[in-house]
């Protein structure tokens, strides 16, 4: 009981933290990357760069990235949401309007966080260099995600942990069948 305290107790501060601190125009910058992060038009967009310019590597990487991403989707708004109907932050913790614009889903666990995570965890091994590009909005959309109010942040990270479990899976799959008998 006292672990779940504490974890209520700093998913608030944290929350409260996010929401009072970010200066105005980090926070319009935080927003600019989640609505292009919305409905994962950032991940494919990178994809398709990926595979139009990437060549036989960009290409497997992309495939990679975006599996990732549907499975990371899959579990955490097709499972994690359903199984686990954790209300949003409050309103009162947040001072700025845009908690007007938040979901009425489950706040557990951040899909928009799973599916950055996954594909960039997704396409780091093949391209690291698009990895580290791409873990740059991915890292802006976890802070948004809190700073917003639409999640608390062990709400994102479990959305983190569900990505990197995703990648995981999905890059050991083919190795997996590839060994099949």
């Amino acid at each position: 009981m006292r672990l779940t305290a504490g974890l209520g107790e700093a998913d608030r501060h944290l929350t409260q933290q996010a929401a009072s601190r970010i200066p105005p125009a980090i926070g319009r910058l935080l927003s600019a990357v989640e609505e292009a992060a919305e409905s994962s038009k950032l991940w494919c967009g990178v994809a398709v760069v990926m595979t139009a310019f990437g060549g036989r590597r960009g290409r497997r990487s992309a495939v990679a990235g975006l599996a990732a991403l549907a499975v990371a989707q899959l579990v955490s708004n097709g499972v994690g949401k359903q199984l686990v109907d954790r209300p949003r932050p409050p309103k009162e913790w947040i001072e700025h309007d845009e908690v007007e614009d938040r979901p009425d889903s489950s706040s557990f666990p951040s899909g928009h966080t799973a599916a950055a995570v996954a594909f960039t965890a997704a396409v780091t091994p093949t391209l690291p260099l698009a990895g580290a590009l791409c873990a740059v909005p991915a890292a802006l959309l976890a802070v948004e995600r809190v700073q917003s109010g639409a999640h608390y942040p062990t709400d994102v990270a479990a959305g983190a942990l569900i990505g990197l479990g995703s990648a995981w899976l999905t890059l050991r799959i083919p190795l997996l069948l590839r060994h099949w008998p």
